[in-house]
């Protein structure tokens, strides 16, 4: 159910993307890697996901008992165009505090090295947020040929389960098929985002992660919060 509910999400991001030029918006190119954010304030479906017990037992052992959703989004690695993800720790993208929120990468379809599971670098997490700089277009680089990676091959409908500070790739698509992917994270409840270039200076401004929409608070003193049975947000 949750395959067919992003698939047909993805098949509007590709109708989006194919209206702008070059069909591209920022690193996303039809047809070759897609993003689908905020779905679970668009459906009921992908709200029960990010709120699913089995999930919700290891955030509240690794975040904490009062979490919030802080970001989901399906992301797609089509075989037409095989496209690499650079290394990149997900708070290298949007510098949240505190810095350690949790990213649980959902497999829709099965992972594999061939067609763009997740690679990672232990242990790197406990140095932080590292620097990053934009590789045009394939997003944001922390590091280039690191040394210990390690792969992380998941079936459809396992996860992997990592810091936001661990630096981390999917390689090409080299595969005939589309992998899927629903990555979801959580941050401690009072987390806030800092606004502004992080890497050239303090902060100009901070934001509460408290979107009472796109990211509600799914535990509260160590307790599940229901999830919403209905979608309440467009898309971005």
């Amino acid at each position: 159910e949750a395959v067919a509910e992003a698939d047909g999400f993805d098949a509007e991001t590709e109708a989006l993307l194919a209206t702008r030029e070059g069909g591209r918006i920022s690193i996303a190119e039809a047809g070759a890697l897609t993003f689908s954010v905020h779905l679970a304030a668009r459906s009921a479906v992908m709200s029960r996901v990010v709120s699913h017990p089995n999930l919700l037992g290891v955030v509240a052992d690794l975040v904490g008992p009062d979490v919030r959703l802080y970001w989901d989004q399906a992301v797609y690695k089509k075989p037409e165009k095989p496209r690499r993800f650079p290394w990149h720790q997900d708070n290298g993208y949007g510098f949240v505090e505190p810095q350690q929120y949790l990213t649980v990468w959902l497999a829709l379809t099965d992972a594999t090295s061939d067609n763009g599971c997740p690679q990672i670098v232990p242990g790197l997490h406990r140095g932080g947020t590292l620097r990053h700089r934009y590789v045009d277009p394939l997003g944001w680089e922390c590091l280039s040929e690191p040394e210990g990676t390690l792969a992380a091959p998941v079936p459809a409908g396992g996860a992997v389960v990592f810091s936001s500070l661990t630096p981390h790739l999917t390689g090409p698509n080299l595969t005939d098929g589309v992998r899927k992917a629903y990555i979801v994270q959580y941050a401690p409840d009072g987390a806030e985002k800092l606004e502004g270039d992080w890497q050239t200076g303090p902060p100009t401004g901070r934001t509460r992660c408290d979107d009472p929409t796109r990211q509600p608070v799914v535990l509260r003193n160590g307790s599940p919060v229901p999830a919403a049975g209905a979608p309440v947000a467009d898309g971005p």
